[in-house]
């Protein structure tokens, strides 16, 4: 059967491992390379993970090292590098979730999902419906949060970059800050074009916009029209604000040839 000589081919050995082995981000520079800190830490105490194990080394730039490791304790780990690779699993389009602020945790959630679909960027956003509006030290305090599940959430599925989230901003201005040489996209509510209608298949940067609780106020929706966003719809279902993100990236990322 075709199918399964297909997969034979495409699915080795190597592969399936490589998968297997624990991943953190590093400088990989170096023909060898030590890791400290809680990573280190993490490495020696909860994986427990012995001299002669392999892992692999993401130096954040979209590269993978193959590393054996050569000594570990829990102050700092010494890898060796065996082989490196480009990283598979990074997208060939930059796509940044500007996401309004939803209520209580969801945002953790979010963050999550989109680092696993493949999002380049998050951008925290203040709109006129968020009930959530956090003055600007508890702010960082959740932008270091949310920067600390993204690179988690990296390591977990694979990514060979982490996605940057930027400073909380509030919808104006993130409106004003578009440019029209990037497909700019707004999830209405009220309605819209098709993803399917759009022409997204030579798209190298997109820019997501989604709602909070309640979603956009018609003027919202019409000032992101005007700055040349597009507005487009998923379907007639009304979508909690932790759904819309990750249903209009999985879709956006398969439209794109990225999933």
């Amino acid at each position: 059967m075709k199918l399964n000589e297909d997969f034979e081919k495409v699915i080795t050995e190597e592969k399936i491992e490589r998968w297997r082995y624990p991943r953190f981000f590093a400088d990989t520079s170096g023909e060898s390379v030590v890791i400290t800190g809680e990573d280190a830490k993490h490495i020696s105490i909860v994986l427990r993970i012995k001299a002669g194990e392999l892992a692999v080394l993401c130096d954040g730039n979209g590269e993978d090292s193959l590393c054996r490791i050569t000594a570990v304790n829990r102050d700092y780990v010494e890898f060796a590098v065996m082989d490196r690779q480009k990283n598979e699993a990074e997208p060939d389009v930059f796509v940044t979730l500007y996401q309004c602020l939803p209520k209580g945790d969801k945002m953790d959630f979010i963050v999550q999902k989109a680092t696993e679909l493949g999002v380049s960027r998050v951008v925290p956003v203040l709109s006129k419906r968020c009930v959530s509006r956090p003055d600007e030290k508890n702010a960082g305090k959740k932008i270091q949060r949310w920067q600390k599940i993204a690179e988690e959430a990296s390591k977990q599925c694979g990514r060979g970059k982490i996605p940057q989230i930027g400073d909380l901003t509030d919808f104006k201005k993130a409106v004003a800050e578009y440019s029209v040489e990037k497909t700019g996209i707004l999830f209405y509510e009220c309605g819209g074009m098709k993803l399917s209608e759009l022409p997204l298949e030579n798209a190298k940067e997109i820019d997501v916009f989604i709602g909070s609780e309640g979603g956009f106020e018609a003027e919202e929706a019409k000032l992101a029209v005007e700055h040349g966003i597009v507005a487009a719809t998923l379907g007639k279902r009304i979508l909690r604000c932790e759904t819309a993100p990750v249903a209009a990236l999985a879709v956006l990322m398969n439209l794109t040839g990225n999933m």
